[in-house]
């Protein structure tokens, strides 16, 4: 089979931020970038996926400072996770990186003094929201109030989760920081901005270019049209990040530094590997760069970023390519319905290979969201991988083991039908290339039908029976294996691992580019289990995992259920053996969150020190928001029996006081406890 002239290739994706798990919706865009650079490989191209974790901003600093660990800790945990779920789906980065390196400090310094030198940077004061007893200045997240709307309280700064408005925080009704709960004020501050209407004519070309999507393009061109305006890269300290040089006290914002990160993520590889690094950023070369994100940040890096890359002397992308969010069951992901997927918890029920098929079978390249409708995903893997391509391998190898020692014919019986195949490639590989990979998978699947149509044409089974047709056995067989060849091949980008697998039962490398010539008197090796079906129940149980926890009853804590049952009255004595039994621990709250669907609750993440990390649900919920209690040290009942609710596992009670609703008084501690203390 024909392949052009090696190209060498340059691939990243969005970095997700390092402030929290991947989900399926990272893994939607990780999966679409790593089928096509496998596809690109396969057909004998030099491609590499680099990419990294978004590193930088207020939001990580403040979530290490409420897990009393450093940000450079916090992040390189986060980091841990990420390549982990991200191995787990089978992602064949070249290097993953992030954003906090001595590669990005430099590149980002770099590219500024360019900007700069350019005069394509621009500074003046603005108003902020400032939260004075933390001493920071406050993003629209980290302000709530009451919707000016709707009157519904505890809403951010920028919309309303219950009718949909947007505003400014200024709008907000008795707005308070979500960090200290002190009302905000506004404070002055020097920020730093990219030019960016200075490149309204470079930026329309760009937009007239094959590199976006027409829809993409089409919709970039309200904002030129509209008026483009300065883009902010600047931050106040306190910030984590890099400072800015020469201005004290201000950081590169994220907007800035982050897509540096697939720059600092390739150079580190280089340093590693031996590529020319300028072979593949400097402009000009016969090298190729490509961008996989999602359309909600399409405008940065459809607009910002390449007039940025532009102005510092830097190749803009060949192509970036869009797509949209995944839904699962048809809606947008949620908690309560236990269908916002954690990649961790996914790979803990189900083989990845699973979903990069459903994924693929999915995929264009439009901008559409994708769902993930869960009958139809057990339904077409089982079908489609197990049903069809593995059933062709299975019922072909136990003949050819049982009566031909596991080797094939020494000739081709269906030359012609083995041609149809290989030259449905072309087809194939055009479409991958344009990331229609769904058409592709139709073409396969078409294939496969054709090839068991084969076999129940022949009907092996019967003629095995037969005394004198062990040749025709011998030939229905070997052609069935040799088309079962053709098609992995065609799903190596998709299915690596039963690629991998099948090679080892086929004792071949299944390469593109060496099809031609058919399999005879080839050994083949004993046949074993490619892939299983999915069983409903493993789905069933991912989503169970999914759900938040069940509300308890009102015994949230002795202490309080005891004011709420019988008012100040002391409950039944116990005898001291009684209470002796009860081990109580000092535990420190290194996470809380809502949870979706109950009124009174909060999921709260306890660290016991020796005793491990457990999970506990509170009805605190009226008196306490998640942010004030990450940090504190309070005290847990360790001993009591997990129960199982409709939110998850409950593994323990954390004592508080009070009557209820906004009088709840968490117990905590005089310092100097510390987590896994007993209390005695």
């Amino acid at each position: 089979m024909a392949v052009n002239a090696a190209r060498k290739i340059l691939v990243t994706s969005a970095l997700p931020y390092a402030n929290g798990p991947l989900h399926l919706g990272h893994m939607l865009e990780q999966v679409q970038t790593d089928i096509w650079v496998r596809f690109q490989k396969s057909r004998g191209h030099d491609c590499l996926y680099v990419c990294a974790d978004d590193a930088h901003g207020t939001a990580i600093m403040l979530a290490a400072e409420k897990l009393g660990i450093s940000p450079e800790q916090h992040i390189d945990n986060m980091r841990e996770q990420h390549i982990r779920d991200s191995d787990g789906f089978l992602i064949d980065f070249a290097n993953y990186y992030s954003t906090h390196s001595a590669e990005n400090r430099k590149w980002s310094e770099e590219i500024y003094t360019r900007l700069k030198a350019n005069n394509h940077i621009a500074s003046r004061k603005i108003t902020q929201a400032f939260d004075p007893e933390k001493e920071l200045f406050l993003a629209d997240r980290f302000i709530k109030g009451t919707c000016p709307r709707c009157k519904t309280p505890d809403q951010y700064g920028d919309n309303c989760e219950a009718c949909g408005a947007t505003y400014s925080p200024a709008d907000l009704i008795d707005p308070v920081s979500a960090i200290s709960g002190a009302k905000p004020v506004n404070r002055d501050s020097t920020h730093f901005f990219f030019k960016l209407p200075e490149f309204e004519a470079m930026l329309k070309q760009w937009l007239d270019s094959d590199t976006l999507q027409p829809q993409v393009a089409n919709k970039l061109r309200e904002w030129t049209d509209a008026g483009l305006q300065e883009w902010d890269i600047s931050r106040d300290a306190p910030y984590f990040g890099f400072e800015i040089p020469g201005e004290p006290g201000k950081y590169f914002y994220v907007w800035l530094d982050a897509p540096i990160g697939y720059i600092a993520s390739f150079e580190n590889y280089c340093q590693r590997s031996g590529h020319d690094f300028d072979a593949y950023l400097e402009p000009g070369g016969d090298t190729e760069l490509y961008h996989f994100i999602g359309k909600d940040i399409i405008n940065f890096h459809g607009l910002f970023w390449p007039a940025m890359l532009h102005s510092a002397g830097l190749r803009t992308p060949t192509a970036i390519f869009a797509h949209g969010f995944l839904t699962v069951n048809g809606t947008k992901m949620s908690k309560s319905r236990g269908t916002f997927i954690n990649a961790s918890t996914y790979l803990e029920h189900l083989d990845a290979e699973y979903l990069r098929y459903y994924f693929a079978a999915k995929l264009s390249d439009s901008v559409d969201d994708i769902d993930l409708n869960l009958e139809d995903f057990i339904q077409r893997v089982n079908s489609d991988v197990v049903g069809k391509v593995v059933n062709i391998a299975s019922r072909c190898a136990g003949f050819l083991r049982k009566g031909f020692e596991n080797r094939l014919a020494p000739e081709c019986a269906e030359p012609a039908l083995l041609e149809e195949f290989i030259a449905a490639g072309e087809t194939i590989a055009a479409l991958y290339e344009q990331r229609e990979f769904n058409k592709a998978i139709r073409e396969i699947v078409a294939l496969a039908d054709k090839a068991n149509q084969y076999i129940d044409g022949k009907k092996p089974w019967v003629l095995a029976k037969e005394e004198g047709k062990e040749a025709q056995v011998h030939a229905v067989c070997s052609v069935g294996i040799n088309l079962f060849r053709v098609l992995m091949t065609y799903l190596k980008p998709v299915l690596p691992t039963m690629a991998e697998k099948s090679e080892n039962f086929l004792n071949i490398s299944l390469d593109w580019t060496a099809l031609e010539a058919p399999l005879v008197n080839h050994e083949l090796a004993k046949f074993k289990p490619l892939i299983q079906r999915i069983d409903p129940k493993q789905v069933e149980a991912m989503i169970e995992a999914s759900k938040p926890a069940e509300e308890p009853a009102k015994k949230t804590a002795p202490a309080q259920a005891a004011a709420q049952d019988s008012g100040s009255t002391a409950g039944e004595t116990i005898a001291f053996e009684d209470f002796a039994k009860i081990d109580l621990r000092v535990g420190l709250i290194t996470a809380a969150d809502h949870v979706d669907g109950a009124d009174k609750l909060l999921r709260l993440t306890l660290d016991l020190g020796e005793m491990g990390s457990r999970q506990v649900f509170a009805g605190i919920k009226s008196a306490y928001q998640p942010e004030q209690l990450v940090g504190k040290h309070t005290v847990v009942v360790a001993n009591l029996a997990p129960r199982k609710m409709r939110f998850g596992v409950s593994e323990g009670m954390v004592l508080a006081a009070g009557p209820g609703g906004e009088d709840i008084y968490l117990l905590e501690p005089h310092d100097g406890a510390s987590a896994g203390m007993q209390v005695k």
